[in-house]
């Protein structure tokens, strides 16, 4: 397979993937109008073009929460992303860490944290979710911390889960969901044979102590949204703030006062987010509120930012919007789809690439140059 964009990598997904997996990634919710501005808003933005600099060296280094990496970018957590390859996310933190850069797991994976944990050649970052049930995270955090998971990254956007149309319609939820799944496998005989039957068990590792271990996709689906908590505030996090030792990020906020309140909490980073276009369809994309968080919270805590990010021209944008790392979110699961670790690998690697080369013609040698100076706002 030639793949010298993420669409390519996203075309060849669609081919090999059963319908129900590919809508489940690709998918936003509601008409899909963030989801779609996500992307278009970020690809909006024109860069400067500068000359008679001297590029002959890029340095795209750099540092988050004192770790040193490859590049600012960081493989974004993602439900469900080992059915996308055999046990995926050992696959896709294997190849974030031989390029030096961050792998979070998702509470939602397929893989548990002990497997990607031991997989990978360097500390795995670990998402949580806001839930009812305390002493689930509780216990999901006492096993990160055993594991050593570099980061905590709390998912604070879904007190109640999105309207995602596109999985009633694909077979992941509504009538006859899995009679409708078990006939788009047989039309998949590739991703059947390596990921249905080879990358058993298809449990949510990190959940199964609570489903058991003979749970299916409806149990997941039933548990979760009895268990998202729409009454939780800031003020019960602070918990989770003395209860985690390392570096604390919160993910999911849009607004200059919940960025404020992050830095209240004592949090050391957050994630300008609208979860991928799959909460409030209609909100803001990430490249339009990015600026005005950056603004509010300055160097009281770092700024990460996901969504619409598709190669790495998107990446220095986001950067250039006030950005110091960016998360990937279905960017990489479908290169893992596409083509397992060699996929993630070579997105990355493309990714990385495309870095140099845009800073190269913009007249700047190393990422911790990148400012709104590069923006051309005319």
């Amino acid at each position: 397979m030639i793949a010298t964009s993420t669409e390519d990598f996203r075309r060849a997904a669609r081919r090999r993937l059963p319908r129900f997996l590919f809508d489940y990634i690709d998918g936003g919710s509601g008409d899909e109008l963030t989801l779609r501005s996500n992307a278009e808003d970020l690809a909006g933005l024109r860069l400067r073009q500068r000359v008679l600099k001297d590029v002959s060296s890029i340095d795209l280094s750099t540092a988050l929460f004192g770790h040193a990496l490859g590049a600012p970018i960081v493989l974004g957590p993602v439900g469900l992303s080992g059915m996308y390859a055999r046990r995926g996310e050992t696959q896709a933190a294997r190849a974030a860490a031989q390029r030096g850069l961050p792998f979070c797991l998702s509470t939602v994976s397929v893989c548990a944290l002990d497997e990607v944990a031991a997989a990978s050649p360097a500390p795995i970052w670990f998402q949580l979710y806001v839930i009812r049930d305390r002493g689930f995270m509780r216990d999901l955090l006492a096993r990160a911390k055993a594991e050593g998971a570099g980061a905590l990254v709390f998912t604070v956007d879904m007190p109640v889960p999105g309207a995602r149309r596109r999985d009633a319609h694909s077979g992941l939820s509504g009538p006859m969901a899995a009679l409708r799944r078990y006939a788009q496998v047989l039309g998949r005989p590739d991703w059947a044979w390596d990921v249905g039957l080879r990358g058993r068990p298809h449990q949510l590792g990190n959940v199964a102590p609570v489903l058991g271990k003979t749970s299916g996709l409806e149990d997941f689906m039933g548990w979760l949204g009895a268990n998202f908590d729409p009454t939780i505030q800031w003020r019960d996090l602070e918990w989770i703030r003395d209860a985690w030792e390392g570096p604390l990020i919160i993910k999911g906020v849009l607004e200059p006062d919940d960025a404020r309140d992050a830095v209240r909490l004592g949090a050391d980073g957050l994630v300008v987010s609208n979860h991928g276009g799959r909460q409030l369809d209609g909100a803001l994309s990430t490249a339009r509120a990015l600026p005005s968080i950056a603004e509010a919270v300055g160097d009281d805590l770092t700024v990460l930012a996901d969504g619409g990010v598709r190669s790495g021209m998107d990446v220095v944008r986001m950067m250039a919007l006030g950005a110091q790392g960016v998360l990937l979110g279905r960017a990489w699961v479908y290169a893992l789809a596409a083509a397992g670790e060699a996929g993630v690998g070579r997105l990355l690697d493309l990714m990385i690439s495309e870095m140099r080369t845009t800073l190269a013609l913009a007249g700047v040698a190393s990422a911790r140059e990148i400012d709104a100076r590069l923006l051309d706002l005319r």
